[in-house]
């Protein structure tokens, strides 16, 4: 499948796969949605709501390790320790993540960039002191996880070319990965995701969008399951 890079909105690049007509990234801008959904609402939103300074993360779609390195970042300018396993099943070659402009407009290392990806799957690799990655190569429909999980960073390829990606088979393995009070944020507002969620047991919120959308959803597991799922706004 080719892919070609694209550059965003705010100047940071994507890939663009012309068979889907699809990249892996807004295109009004990669950083500022990336900071937007999984950062703000996802990352500091889980630490607004609860004391530990420790923090499990999946991340569906590793993709470009945009994500996991502005996670990093986090982690490093707040000394808080997180646990983070990225779950690709195609992971790109280093030659073109190495094209990526991420570290240059975020003033970063590219040195622990390229650390993500060519580090060696399967196993948890020590990135510092506060950031601990694994990294798993396999379909999200074989994830198995039992509620080991505070956030999950729900990165999948839009439903228009995925479909079976946000389906409540799928969304029921995000809820059991979770602990109980844990949250899955997600750039999407699709109905039938949203719908989804919900059948499986998540409270659902919709939140605004990051530049160019307007809307995005944030999904929490709830401690009590019987609690009626009144949406959000």
């Amino acid at each position: 499948m080719e892919r070609t890079l694209l550059k965003t909105g705010d100047g940071s690049y994507t890939l663009h796969i012309a068979e889907w007509d699809e990249q892996y990234h807004s295109k009004h801008g990669a950083i500022a949605e990336a900071l937007h959904v999984f950062i703000k609402e996802g990352l500091y939103h889980w630490f607004s709501k609860n004391s530990s300074q420790t923090i499990s993360i999946m991340e569906i779609g590793f993709g470009t390790g945009l994500n996991g390195f502005l996670t990093f970042l986090e982690s490093e300018k707040n000394k808080f320790k997180v646990d983070y396993t990225g779950v690709e099943a195609y992971p790109l070659p280093v030659d073109v993540i190495q094209k990526m402009n991420y570290t240059s407009l975020l003033n970063a290392s590219e040195e622990i960039f390229v650390q993500l990806h060519i580090s060696p799957w399967e196993e948890k690799i020590i990135i510092s002191e506060n950031f601990n990655l694994t990294k798993q190569q396999k379909f999200f429909s074989e994830i198995t996880a039992e509620s080991i999980f505070d956030l999950i960073y729900f990165d999948a390829f839009g439903i228009r070319v995925q479909p079976e990606l946000w389906t409540e088979e799928i969304f029921k393995k995000m809820h059991n990965a979770l602990k109980p009070n844990g949250v899955l944020v997600t750039y999407a507002a699709n109905g039938n995701a949203r719908r989804a969620m919900q059948a499986v047991g998540f409270f659902v919120e919709r939140l605004p969008g990051p530049p160019g959308k307007k809307e995005m959803l944030r999904g929490t597991k709830l401690p009590n399951p019987e609690k009626i799922n009144v949406e959000s706004h």
